[in-house]
Order: structure tokens, then C-alpha cells, then sequence
């Protein structure tokens, strides 16, 4: 099986050091993905964004939404799991900068797909969705 691919969302104005944190672990951890470090470089407009990020995410096994206390005014956040899910790309949450089950989530992420940020539970979260381990 190949390495599945892994698309990050975060809310860019407030977990921009959280998502360098996460990334940077996961490079270190035995989770069985990885990490293309596809945000956008520069400013673009709306449609153009749009298309690149959907395009972007059509390319990965998972999207990782992660979770600040924030999250709430992260409109772009919402519009990644909402590509995700077009393309059928699963969308897990991970809970970052001490949010928790009470913290706002973006729409379109479950609550019951969000959890702490546990190495095992992330790998746990990566497996489901590629179907490792399930009869096919």
C-alpha cells in the first residue's frame, strides 16, 4: 500500500505555529501518512483560491481539520471540508491550542470524528479511513 496523502486545514490567522507543530511531529511519529505542505504561497482571488485548493485536495486520501478555539471564523476551513467532501476525501478533526469537545467546529466536521491529539488516535483515525485492516 502506498503512503496516503494528507491535506492539513487550519485556521491560517490563528494556528498557523500549531499546524508547523503538527506537521512537524508527524514527520517524526510512526503515523502512517504524509504531509504536502500545499497552502497557498500568496494572496489569490476568491475563485482562483477556490479551484486550487479544490484541485489540491482532490489529490489526498485525508483531510486533517485542525481544531483551534477559533475555528468558528475560519469561513476557508469550512470550504476545504466542503471540497473534501465533493471529491469523497474522509475529514477527520484533531483538537489544537487547547480546544476541546466544547469548542466550535467548522461546518461539515462531525464531532464524533474530532479527538485530542494522541499519535495513536490519529493513527487510529488514518487507518479507518483508508480502510486498512477492514474486509474489503
Amino acid at each position: 500500500m502506498t503512503t496516503p496523502r494528507a491535506f492539513i486545514s487550519f485556521d491560517f490567522d490563528h494556528n498557523e505555529a500549531e499546524k508547523h507543530l503538527f506537521v512537524g511531529q508527524a514527520r517524526n511519529s510512526r503515523t502512517p501518512f504524509s504531509i504536502e505542505d500545499w497552502s497557498s504561497k500568496s494572496s489569490l482571488p476568491l475563485i482562483q483560491w477556490e479551484q486550487s485548493i479544490a484541485d489540491k485536495i482532490k489529490k489526498c486520501n485525508i483531510l486533517i481539520v485542525l481544531v483551534g478555539k477559533t475555528m468558528a471564523s475560519a469561513t476557508g476551513v469550512a470550504k476545504e471540508i466542503a471540497f473534501a467532501k465533493v471529491a469523497d476525501v474522509p475529514v477527520f478533526g484533531v483538537y489544537v491550542d487547547g480546544a476541546d469537545e466544547t469548542s466550535n467546529l467548522p461546518d461539515g466536521l462531525s464531532r464524533s470524528c474530532t479527538f485530542t491529539w494522541e499519535w495513536n488516535k490519529i493513527a487510529l483515525a488514518i487507518e479507518t479511513c483508508m480502510g486498512i485492516g477492514k474486509n474489503k
